[in-house]
């Protein structure tokens, strides 16, 4: 199916959350915390990443609510969502929570966009041989430090532990605004960002770290012709080179958000859920909602 241009119209920025009020259910292992807006054969899958929470998607989901059923988790740790069994679970082991999650909601065919961490997770749900995604986005993505990349584990998960240790939740969000968004980001989206860290827990934190450290984006393989690759501009994170050179290592069309850091869907919204709803449009992704 061919794309089409999807109108969004401005609109003023709304409370974090509203409209998109935290929900649970149960499923095996616990229980998962999501978010939902909007009520249409199209669904659109929302995986955020390591320092975040499902409720940073809200203004996107807000965007986006018009014209497809929008679904934001909280990853196994995050929020109100029961963390996994292991203490240094794999990319598969949150793509196994995730298809529990889709089953539960109904959900049997989406688009799946994960970003940073969630890109990671989505990446490895698409080697599940059920999945019930029909595309991806991958935003930003995190290519974790396996692999070609080991060498570098033990300094970033030190690295990062030592932060959580020394400065505590309270710490890392604080910091997070001038790491994550650029210079010229709006005080919504900085807000944005630092409340959704404050709501980080330690041991579900501690968990993705391991993750990261010790997972390889680069062993799942997302189908080509129905996977697409964005990075914010001015990424100082995961950087457009970086997110670059992995879609052309798989041969997905790359694109960059412009004027915006890593948190690209919280600095530029409207972009984000334009570029997400032409996606779904582009591949046809209906969903079921009962």
């Amino acid at each position: 199916m061919a794309s089409r241009t999807v109108q969004l119209f401005p609109a003023d920025p709304a409370p974090a959350g509203a409209g998109f009020g935290e929900l649970t259910v149960p499923v095996t292992g616990g229980v998962l915390g999501y978010r939902e807006a909007g009520s249409h054969a199209c669904t659109i899958v929302l995986l955020h990443g390591i320092s975040s929470g499902a409720g940073s998607w809200s203004e996107c989901a807000r965007l986006m609510a018009p014209h497809a059923r929008v679904i934001a988790w909280d990853a196994p740790g995050y929020g109100q969502s029961s963390p996994l069994d292991s203490a240094a679970p794999s990319a598969l082991d949150y793509a196994q929570r995730l298809h529990a999650l889709l089953e539960t909601l109904q959900v049997d065919k989406c688009l799946l966009v994960g970003h940073s961490l969630g890109a990671l997770m989505a990446a490895a749900y698409s080697s599940l041989p059920d999945s019930r995604a029909g595309a991806y986005v991958l935003m930003s993505p995190a290519l974790g430090y396996q692999g070609a990349r080991s060498a570098q584990a033990s300094r970033v998960r030190e690295g990062r532990l030592k932060a959580l240790k020394e400065l505590g939740i309270e710490g890392i969000a604080r910091n997070l605004p001038d790491r994550l968004l650029t210079a010229q980001a709006s005080e919504h989206a900085r807000d944005t960002v630092r409340n959704n860290a404050l709501r980080l827990q330690p041991a579900g934190y501690t968990q993705a770290v391991e993750l990261l450290c010790g997972d390889d984006i680069d062993r799942f393989k997302p189908p080509q012709d129905r996977t697409l690759v964005y990075c914010g501009d001015s990424d100082i994170v995961t950087t457009p080179e970086q997110s670059a050179q992995y879609a052309q290592r798989h041969g997905y069309p790359f694109a960059l958000i412009p004027h915006a850091g890593h948190a690209c869907y919280v600095e530029q919204p409207h972009e984000v859920a334009r570029i997400l709803l032409e996606a779904a449009a582009k591949f046809d992704v209906q969903g079921t909602k009962t």
